[in-house]
């Protein structure tokens, strides 16, 4: 699937640069190092307390998900017994010694972090997270009460003995291992989970305005004598279990409901993954915890001693505590303003006719520096309009009680038909994405499961429009998803066009997910699977012809990732030709720059502050002309050829200006939040300009640029 007005510069293949495994980090060790960026969030006085709470439990709900899909891919190569090394020279049991490594490491700094100071400074500040002993004999009583009334019928001990085997321990569960009173000859010991329901701390009743509060644990572990009357226990040790959660669909036939029964299967079978970590407190003595591992059929490089709390992603509970003084100062994104004409004042979005709007020129919306209200405001005038007779969408994360789903059950009539693809592959919102497609067809909208053997993760929405030339087609194409929740913290990018090539692209596009169309020529859009690759790779050899034949090369690259061994290899080509070129990279970056001879003039930075970023940006100087496109896709062998990824060009020379000169700038400018990738694979803080007055913090600048 290739644009059009991108050609290959030579008809022939040209030999591909060969580049060194040395000159490829490794993955999963990049994706270690951007989590270690993420505690050290955790552990930034100048960030106020709730918010390195925050990123404390950020850290542990990575850490969880990595362990599900990534170690357990690894443990699986482990397992079956391949030696062969990677593409950067690093075989599956030495990647696996060394995650073991740097994750306990991780997980030490984290305890150390929470345990030594965090911990303090909340009970400084008013919320004490305080052991059962240091309770006083009323609180210990309310706490009693509250345990027998909504937490003890929750609970189910299951005893383990030689007549009851080691029961199933769910993934992602906290559980507590009770050993109770038995002869040397047979011990006695029982596991009771703590439930997921229940808040994991438990607030207790305070003589002052203190926040006083207690781990669930804690307080089950306290009273787990109710559960084993008769019994003399002995001690109870928490531990926390991760699974194999990464599910594989194979090829299944073009009817959408065997997809959707599939997965459904397949969800039903997660919980039953194979072990990839066991955590446990290193309260727990070695031979128990042997013990446990092999219970759990779980091997001794599974087992990780944490000194201190474990499934730390709860923190996220007391985020939500009442402490604006502990907290950011919450973003109030700014309104879209725009033109109906080109006469007209700037109006609201609100207020706007939306499509004499878009009619009048491209716009551009950046979240959550402005708000995602504009996106559900103009479904919200598409759904109502009486002119419009179709409206298409792909949703892949939608979150809970999406304000999306009305509005497109609420468009669905007799005169306007309205199509949905919803990507039940969406890993870990796949339920969710489920329950909401049942809904969307029971209200009688035609809903796509996606495409068998790719995920789509394209971000589009079509609404065609009868005018009285004749059908004219809107668009929005966007960097993220069409999520209300998580575009107040996620940076993206959308754009509203009614561009007639780009429209066109996007109809063939909805033709190819909801039918058999086997489209491969678009005339502006960069789509996966087929030639994206091909297209990125094509406009970077452009920039480096352009520089050879007159100078300036330019190549300025924002994404989640860079993985793809292809576009890599077309950087480094770049760089040894002198085209100057900045990658933005939040997360895995497998491209080593700096290296003599190989990427002197690449730099790679990696901004992770108060937003995440998320958006994809793509720009070639081309000259002076400039190239820009903006999109959903990462340059990852996952998006380029198992998704349904589109690039959108950017052709007002008035936004690309804005993007290019001013937005992406800005995070060139950043010393708060960016640190810099060596060639050795570390990273380390960027350092203020010689001169600089204060330091530059992108996200905080931001935050005043919409501002009129």
């Amino acid at each position: 699937m290739s644009g059009t007005t991108i050609k290959p510069l030579h008809e022939d293949e040209t030999p591909r640069l060969f580049v060194p495994p040395e000159l490829l980090i490794n993955r999963e060790l990049s994706w270690l190092a951007f989590n270690e960026r993420v505690l050290q969030l955790a552990d930034n006085a100048s960030i106020p307390l709730l918010e390195q709470v925050k990123f404390l439990a950020i850290f542990s709900a990575n850490l969880d998900e990595f362990f599900m899909i990534r170690v357990a891919n690894v443990r699986r190569k482990t397992k079956a017994g391949i030696t062969e090394a990677g593409a950067d020279g690093i075989p599956p049991q030495t990647l696996a010694v060394s995650i073991r490594s740097i994750t306990q490491r991780l997980l030490d700094t984290q305890a150390a972090i929470l345990g030594a100071r965090i911990m303090s400074e909340l009970k400084q500040a008013g919320i004490e997270i305080v052991a059962m002993t240091d309770l006083n004999p009323g609180q210990r009583q309310a706490l009693s009460e509250l345990f027998v009334h909504d937490i003890f019928p929750v609970l189910t001990p299951q005893a383990i003995d030689r007549g009851r085997r080691f029961p199933h321990v769910s993934n992602q569960s906290l559980n507590l291992l009770v050993v109770l009173d038995g002869s040397e000859s047979e011990r006695r010991y029982a596991r009771v989970k703590v439930p997921a329901v229940l808040n994991r701390f438990v607030s207790v009743p305070a003589e002052d305005d203190r926040t006083v509060l207690v781990w669930l644990e804690d307080l089950v572990a306290s009273e787990i004598g109710a559960l084993f009357p008769g019994n003399v226990i002995q001690a109870v040790y928490p531990f926390h279990v991760n699974r194999d959660s990464d599910i594989e669909l194979d090829d299944l036939d073009d009817d959408g409901s065997d997809l959707l029964n599939e997965m459904e299967r397949q969800l039903s079978q997660r919980t039953f993954g194979a072990i990839t970590q066991l955590l446990v407190d290193q309260s727990m003595p070695e031979d128990l915890s042997a013990w446990l591992v092999e219970q759990l059929h779980a091997s001794e490089r599974d087992l990780y001693v944490v000194p201190g709390r474990l499934a730390l992603e709860s923190l996220a509970e007391l985020t939500r505590l009442d402490r604006p003084d502990l907290k950011d100062p919450p973003l109030i994104p700014a309104p879209l303003f725009v033109r109906e004409s080109a006469s007209d004042e700037p109006v609201d979005w609100a207020d706007a006719d939306v499509f004499t709007a878009i009619r009048n020129g491209d716009i551009l919306i950046h979240h959550p520096y402005q708000s995602f209200g504009a996106v559900t405001r103009f479904l919200v005038a598409a759904s109502r309009d009486p002119n419009v007779v179709a409206i298409k969408q792909t949703l892949y994360r939608l979150g809970k009680e999406s304000p999306i789903i009305p509005l497109l059950v609420e468009a669905r009539d007799d005169d306007t038909q309205v199509a949905v693809l919803m990507e039940v592959k969406a890993r870990f919102d796949e339920e969710n994405n489920i329950a909401l497609a049942h809904e969307l067809e029971t209200a009688g909208v035609h809903v796509n499961y996606g495409l068998p053997g790719l995920k789509t993760h394209c971000k589009a929405l079509l609404v065609v429009r009868r005018e009285p030339e004749g059908l004219r087609r809107y668009v929005h194409l966007g960097t993220g998803n069409y999520n209300a929740a998580t575009a107040r913290v996620y940076e993206d990018y959308g754009l509203f066009t009614a561009r007639e090539d780009i429209a066109a692209d996007v109809s063939e596009l909805f033709n190819v997910l909801t039918g058999y169309s086997r489209q491969e020529l678009y005339r502006s859009l960069l789509v996966a699977p087929l030639d994206l690759r091909a297209d990125v790779i094509t406009l970077i050899e452009r920039e480096v012809d352009t520089h050879l034949a007159q100078g300036g090369g330019r190549i300025i690259l924002k994404m989640n990732s860079l993985v793809d061994r292809d576009v890599i290899r077309a950087l480094y080509a770049a760089s040894m030709a002198g085209v100057e070129i900045d990658l933005i990279v939040r997360g895995i970056c497998c491209l080593r720059p700096g290296v003599p001879s190989w990427s002197e003039t690449i730099r790679v930075r990696s901004i992770v502050g108060r937003f995440l970023e998320h958006s994809r940006v793509y720009y070639f100087g081309h000259g002076g002309e400039g190239f820009l496109y903006l999109g959903s896709a990462d340059m990852m062998e996952r998006n380029l050829d198992r998704r349904v990824e589109v690039l959108f060009p950017v052709n007002d020379p008035d936004l690309r200006a804005e993007v290019v000169g001013q937005l992406v700038s800005g995070y060139l400018r950043d010393d708060v939040n960016a640190q810099e990738l060596h060639a050795d694979g570390t990273y380390h803080r960027v350092q203020p300009q010689p001169g600089a007055t204060e330091p530059f913090d992108v996200h905080r600048w931001l935050a005043t640029v919409y501002r009129r």
